[in-house]
């Protein structure tokens, strides 16, 4: 996959991106050169992009996550900067995705294909596909009640339930048989 050029003109179109939040103080007393329908304020460099904004996530056709300064979840408005070059092409058709989990804190990602370097037995899988698998996964991560019926630590079995499900193609319910 070839890497697009991204812009002012363009970055809206179907990307992914991760911001970092900055200061708010980096934008004041500048007029931003785009406010969208939601509200959602734009300050255009020859570097990248400040988005002021209340919400992340999914914004019009984009995937855009904002990585907070604070170690919990960002809350209220915000303001996020990303260079152009951290934008990446998104569609629903392509397997761009694949989902990162952190057992120690808990916590599951996913990621573009074309940010990191990824493992040899990573499996990426389509948009769709990925946030319905993150979804389950994190709840798995969060309940505790699933567990109750396997034999063993708790968390090693967690770990291995979950690591098989994302890096496979087996349903979730027929690994976790295997192990009852």
């Amino acid at each position: 996959m070839s890497r697009k050029i991204y812009h002012r003109h363009n970055f809206h179109k179907h990307t992914f991106c991760v911001f970092q939040e900055v200061d708010v103080a980096l934008v004041k007393g500048m007029q931003p050169d785009y406010t969208s329908a939601s509200g959602s304020s734009y300050y255009f460099t020859e570097a990248g992009v400040y988005r002021y904004s209340n919400h992340w996530g999914r914004a019009a056709k984009c995937k855009w996550r904002l990585t907070s300064l604070q170690s919990s979840r960002y809350s209220g408005t915000v303001l996020g900067y990303a260079n152009w070059s951290d934008f990446l092409p998104d569609n629903e058709i392509e397997k761009l995705y694949a989902i990162e989990i952190d057992f120690a804190h808990r916590t599951a990602q996913y990621h573009h294909k074309l940010s990191k370097e990824f493992p040899e037995n990573t499996v990426f899988r389509t948009a769709p596909e990925t946030l319905k698998r993150l979804k389950v996964i994190r709840q798995h991560l969060k309940e505790e009640a699933w567990l109750q019926y396997f034999e063993g630590d708790p968390t090693e079995m967690r770990q291995h339930i979950l690591t098989l499900w994302n890096t496979g193609t087996e349903p979730l319910e027929i690994i976790k048989r295997r192990f009852l």
